[in-house]
Order: structure tokens, then C-alpha cells, then sequence
């Protein structure tokens, strides 16, 4: 069936007719052309670019100094030199009004007693007389341990740079009488 619509079709038996209309059609617009150019060759391949002229040095000079955008290199870079100075301190003045993050944690502390003797609320004022830059305390509460022991369960909130979790221990460590031991129960970054 394939093959069947080709049996009525000429176009391929009849190519030579198209062949000279499409010739005798670029003759007519080009000029005819000579017999040893005439290979296979499309018609629009037969076709030459008009010839250009040799251009002297003068014309060439011209050639190059025409400007089809109207800028000029020289302003055009000065201008885009000061925008983007303008821009790098616009941006500088926006970072310098933005806060720096600081980097916070919270840790909750776990601050140990001697023995049951151990009186609490003066063992927790002793914790929070630690004023350090940059340590907030938070909530506490006494957690059972046993035996009538209870230890303190206290909250901090730090700034990573300016308190670190060896500085806090030792701070509160000092509190040798009430003190036996501080333990890290968790730590969050904020």
C-alpha cells in the first residue's frame, strides 16, 4: 500500500522540468552563468557574492572608527567604575547597620552537693553569683538523687564565643564547700 501512491506520482519522473524552471528562474535574477561552473551544484549554490572592492587603508581606518552604539569606551567604563563603587559601599553601609548572629547554646546543668547537709538555696545562690559576658541564667529545680540526696537542675543560656562549657564548670567549681561535682545534662544550639 506503501508503494501504491507512488505509482501516481510524477514529480521524481519529471525532475529535469523543475530543474531548468529553477534554473532558468535564478538566470533571470543573477545574470546566466557559464558553462564550466555549472557542475551539480544547487542553483543557489551557483550564485556569487557581488565582489567587494579592495578597501585602502584610509577606508579601513573609517571602518573601525565608527561607533554603531554611540558610547564611548572611555566614559562608559569610568561610569561603570563609579556605579559599581557606589554600589560596594551602599551594600558596605547595609552590612554594617545588619546585627552579626551570635551564636547561642542552652545547657541545662546538673550541680551536685557533698552530702544531704548540703544546704540548697545557699548552693544555688552560689551558682547564680557567676556573672559572666555573655551567661543568663534561667529556671531551676531540685531533683532527687537518693538516700535524701537531691542535686540541682539548673538552666543557662550562653554565647558560644564569650562562654564556654569548660569556663562554666570551672567557675562554679570553685564553690568547693558546696560543690562536688558539675555534669552537663544537655546542650542545645540556639
Amino acid at each position: 500500500m506503501a508503494t501504491n501512491f507512488l505509482v501516481h506520482e510524477k514529480i521524481w519522473f519529471d525532475k529535469f522540468k523543475y530543474d531548468d524552471a529553477e534554473r532558468k528562474f535564478y538566470e533571470q535574477m543573477n545574470g546566466p552563468v557559464t558553462a564550466g561552473s555549472r557542475q551539480h551544484v544547487s542553483p543557489m549554490r551557483q550564485v556569487e557574492p557581488p565582489a567587494k572592492k579592495a578597501a585602502t587603508p584610509a577606508e579601513d581606518d573609517e571602518d573601525n572608527d565608527i561607533d554603531l552604539f554611540g558610547s564611548d569606551e572611555e566614559e562608559e567604563d569610568k561610569e561603570a567604575a563609579r556605579l559599581r563603587e557606589e554600589r560596594l559601599r551602599q551594600y558596605a553601609e547595609k552590612k554594617a547597620k545588619k546585627p552579626s548572629l551570635v551564636a547561642k547554646s542552652s545547657i541545662l546543668l546538673d550541680v551536685k552537693p557533698w552530702d544531704d547537709e548540703t544546704d540548697m538555696a545557699q548552693l544555688e545562690a552560689c551558682v547564680r553569683s557567676v556573672q559572666l559576658d555573655g551567661l543568663v541564667w534561667g529556671g531551676s529545680k531540685l531533683v532527687p538523687v537518693g538516700y535524701g540526696i537531691r542535686k540541682l537542675q539548673i538552666q543557662c543560656v550562653v554565647e558560644d564565643d564569650k562562654v564556654g562549657t569548660d569556663l562554666l564548670e570551672e567557675e562554679i567549681t570553685k564553690f568547693e564547700e558546696h560543690v562536688q561535682s558539675v555534669d552537663i545534662a544537655a546542650f542545645n544550639k540556639i
